[in-house]
């Protein structure tokens, strides 16, 4: 082969790993985790409670994540009625410094640094809000003279070992509005981001006490759409509130993976969930999303390709036909591969997480994945960092644009 074919063969060579590269990582793609605060599950990391301590790790961790290729961090903070900043509404968490209403020492604004560190590394931060939980354990969290459930005891329920907004109760709703507008308004947060926690996770053998809520109410509708028109009204007044602060503020809803099984609703998932969003948690997501009151979503795909009753695959097909042209990023569980696992745990196969990345590549409404949660990372399980540095993520991805918002204006 001569200088000329050689030159020639090299630089088709080199096209054709440009383009496959450029075709297997989208320009445009979120690549998020979330930062879990509630029991100290990522940060700030249990009894690290000077500011100084608490600032290095949340930046650690975000080094972490921005080597990995992230471009965003969901950051829990509001977990239980309780803030990660000063609020009028609401008392400082517990978990920040060990006892709720205490503030930081040397005093500082976590969610003002966490926000501000998070831009200067070019990344989103979405404002992670728990919307109905305001006592994690009934008996052992701190609470403080200050907290809402001490101020107006009759806006909450009992359920198993916690203690919940009554979603039906005007004034609890109205309440929450008023802590979501709050953050918008003050902070430079580029979504309000909040769970899977609306009516709680049914516990076997105990009905959530709301039927004195229900009687008074005097509504003709049965039990169970009485509880989503709920549930339904407070997205829908959270989404005004939030575009009417601040029109290029996301509203993002991370739901459990089943909205309903097939079983149930012809529009069902093919899986074999014992609870879903519908039926058990009340949240009818598929509304939202019709009635554009939220701009992602993000289902919680936790089990691995295969899985007997909820398979990934089967679960990510489903969600990319049911996005009603909202965003749509898939929630990864890589927590299931930390601790000890059994030697046949689909968990432990190197494999298995670059092969969900590249089948939810393979969808058009699919634009991302974010991770639960950011510790696991910490341990690299399967080398799983290293695919994401050298491989998957190895070229930066920009975050998806979102046609429907304006431009951010006044920062």
């Amino acid at each position: 082969m001569n200088h000329f074919c050689k030159y020639s063969f090299s630089c088709l060579l080199l096209l054709f790993i440009n383009f496959y590269t450029s075709s297997a990582q989208p320009k445009y793609e979120f690549r998020g985790v979330w930062i879990a605060t509630v029991d100290n599950i990522d940060w700030p990391v249990k009894g690290m409670v000077t500011a100084d301590s608490q600032k290095t790790e949340f930046s650690r961790q975000l080094d972490l994540h921005k080597k990995n290729g992230m471009n965003a961090v969901i950051v829990q903070v509001r977990p239980a009625a309780d803030a990660f900043y000063p609020s009028q509404y609401e008392p400082w968490s517990q978990w920040l410094t060990g006892i709720q209403g205490k503030p930081p020492t040397p005093y500082y604004d976590p969610l003002q640094f966490m926000i501000e560190e998070t831009h200067k590394r070019g990344m989103e931060f979405h404002a992670w809000c728990n919307p109905y939980r305001a006592d994690f354990k009934i008996d052992s969290s701190s609470i403080a003279p200050s907290h809402i459930t001490r101020i107006h005891p009759e806006w909450f329920l009992s359920y198993g070992d916690k203690k919940y907004f009554d979603p039906a109760n005007k004034d609890a709703q109205k309440f929450v509005e008023s802590v979501i507008r709050d953050i918008v308004s003050r902070y430079d947060v580029d979504a309000i981001h909040m769970d899977d926690y609306f009516y709680p996770y049914r516990i076997a053998g105990l009905e959530f006490p709301d039927s004195i809520s229900y009687l008074g109410s005097g509504t003709k509708l049965s039990k169970d759409d009485w509880r989503r028109s709920n549930v339904d009204s407070i997205i829908k007044t959270i989404s005004v509130i939030i575009k009417n602060e601040k029109p290029w503020v996301q509203f993002g809803i991370s739901p459990f993976s089943v909205w309903r099984n097939k079983a149930q609703d012809p529009e069902g998932s093919d899986s074999n969930s014992g609870q879903n969003n519908y039926d058990d948690l009340y949240a009818d997501i598929l509304l939202w999303l019709r009635k554009k009151w939220i701009d992602y979503v993000a289902p919680q795909l936790y089990f691995e390709i295969g899985n007997s009753r909820v398979a990934f695959e089967k679960m990510l097909d489903w969600w990319n036909r049911h996005t009603y042209g909202r965003h749509l990023y898939i929630g990864m569980g890589i927590y299931r591969a930390a601790g000890d696992l059994p030697l046949n745990s689909p968990w432990k196969n190197p494999k298995e997480l670059p092969e969900q990345i590249r089948l939810l590549r393979k969808y058009p409404n699919v634009q991302g994945s974010i991770y639960f949660s950011s510790k696991t990372f910490y341990a690299n399980p399967n080398g799983w960092n290293d695919s994401l540095q050298n491989n998957y993520y190895k070229i930066p991805a920009l975050i998806p644009p979102m046609e429907w918002i304006p431009k951010k204006t006044g920062y």
